[in-house]
């Protein structure tokens, strides 16, 4: 059966000794074997992978939402970044149109007003804590809160928190969010799936492929990819990881991988610099850097193969011989990605490339699977807790100090 995500290791072996390789690897043995142990008990954030994995909704029940044309999603960082993932890859799939509130902007707000039927309009609002600054200025500052309202939807940990007390006293609709799995782990639970399902997609296949890298042929691949990841990140040689894309069906994927990563991995001085780069516009103005600079840059680079592109007829405008005659877009990019590559190659700059042959629900599924059992399992051989943001919770807390010294004083 033909692969459909190819996924090539290039980082150098002379980075690498091998008696740590091995040392690793008998570590990273261990702790698969423990996950899959405990795969199927609930409240440990490895559960959404497993096939017992229960979603807070049924599809039959929120299947009357599936009348709205136009859908909102109101969150930040993981309640949102994995639904604007899904939304662009399979951007074709929806019929729908789709709004993110993903920041504070308030002129976003008065367009959408101007443009917008609101009263047609479905809003999810989704919030882990139920009391994200952002998340909650935004669905206020929509005004759409009413009693019985038929079009809004919140997704939050059924606790005493603020949407969650909304959601009971104006008895809107309401799906709790599980408190084992945080926001940047949550794509393939009701953060994900209940917008992916509502705009119209497959959510039984979005799940399907998701424990390829746990049980299949595929646990060496990702064990090899894991074991370099974690002693490149010991060895603090390498400070930066660049997410080098070609293709914009990707970009918002990798905002949310850039999250993941991130916060999972920036710990105790230790993690890489995730920086999104788009190619091959950025082939022209931070190739040279990355060629010629500090050698202190790790690259993932992406690529999703198109099928319908058309060839381009430059002897239609002049007769000369081109390399570019008869070329579509895609081979020029794909050409662009494996010359760079060759170069890389030749100037011996670790890489891992990941080539997406095919478009829809399941490969996404999959795509997110691998990389949540990626940065998971590297984060626990680091010695760190994946799971937690401790540093954010330090900005929250004095933002909030902030407002309410504010507030006191306005009083």
């Amino acid at each position: 059966m033909t692969k459909k995500i190819l996924i090539k290791n290039h980082i150098i072996p002379k980075v690498i000794s091998q008696k740590n390789k091995n040392n690793y690897k008998h570590k990273l043995s261990k702790l698969r074997n423990t996950i899959l142990d405990r795969l199927d008990i609930r409240k440990d954030t490895f559960h959404i992978l497993s096939k017992n994995f229960k979603l807070n909704f049924l599809n039959k029940d929120i299947t009357k939402f599936r009348k709205f044309k136009n859908i909102s999603i109101v969150g930040m960082g993981g309640s949102i970044l994995g639904s604007e993932a899904i939304y662009h890859f399979l951007k074709e799939k929806i019929k729908k149109k789709i709004y993110f509130f993903n920041d504070m902007n308030s002129n976003f707000i008065k367009d959408l007003k101007n443009t917008v039927d609101f009263d047609k309009t479905l809003f999810i609002i989704i919030s882990k804590s139920g009391s994200t600054t952002e998340t909650l200025y935004n669905f206020i500052s929509l005004n759409i809160i009413k009693k019985n309202a038929k079009n809004i939807i919140i997704i939050s940990e059924q606790n005493n928190n603020f949407l969650y007390k909304l959601s009971r006293k104006y008895n809107l609709y309401y799906i709790e969010h599980k408190n084992y799995i945080g926001g940047r782990y949550s794509v393939l639970s009701e953060v994900g799936l209940v917008p992916a399902f509502l705009m119209g997609l497959n959510i039984n296949s979005l799940r399907k492929s998701i424990q390829k890298y746990l049980k299949t042929s595929q646990v060496n691949l990702i064990m090899e990819n894991i074991v370099k990841l974690t002693l490149i990140i010991k060895q603090k040689k390498i400070k930066n990881l660049v997410l080098l894309n070609y293709s914009p069906r990707l970009e918002k994927f990798l905002y949310w991988l850039q999250q993941l990563l991130a916060e999972s991995l920036g710990k105790r001085g230790l993690g890489l610099l995730p920086v999104i780069s788009n190619a091959p516009k950025d082939h022209h103005s931070l190739l040279q850097l990355y060629l010629d600079g500090p050698k202190d840059l790790l690259f993932y680079i992406f690529y999703c193969e198109e099928k319908k592109d058309k060839k381009i007829n430059f002897k239609r405008y002049l007769n000369l011989n081109s390399y570019l005659h008869n070329k579509t877009f895609s081979k020029i990019k794909e050409s662009q990605k494996n010359a760079l590559i060759k170069v890389f190659q030749k100037n011996k700059i670790p890489f891992t490339e990941f080539l997406i042959k095919e478009v829809n629900e399941e490969i996404i599924g999959e795509f997110f699977s691998y990389f949540i059992l990626e940065t998971a399992m590297t984060g626990k051989l680091l010695g760190i807790n994946p799971f937690d943001q401790p540093a954010v919770e330090q900005v929250k807390i004095q933002t909030e100090k902030l407002l309410s010294k504010n507030s006191k004083k306005n009083f």
